[in-house]
């Protein structure tokens, strides 16, 4: 949140009032795109040979459980 408030000028208030309008938050914002590009790894043959944990972790989850249990949550 640092990061971008202090890139684009902007408080942590603003972008929090920025995500609420959106329905959402900046936590949840990042864990979906996360997850997204997950899902694309997964399915990218490309990418076959690689262990789910390992894209995981690239996708950047520290905590394969909460990966899987936030997966299946936005998957089925």
């Amino acid at each position: 949140v640092q990061t971008i408030t202090s890139r684009h000028r902007i408080s942590e208030r603003y972008l929090r009032v920025l995500f609420a309008r959106e329905g959402t938050s900046f936590t949840d914002f990042v864990r979906n795109e996360r997850l997204a590009r997950a899902a694309r790894l997964l399915a990218d043959p490309l990418h076959s040979g690689r262990r789910i944990s390992d894209i995981a972790y690239d996708s950047g989850f520290a905590d394969l459980s909460y990966f899987n249990r936030a997966f299946r949550a936005q998957f089925d």
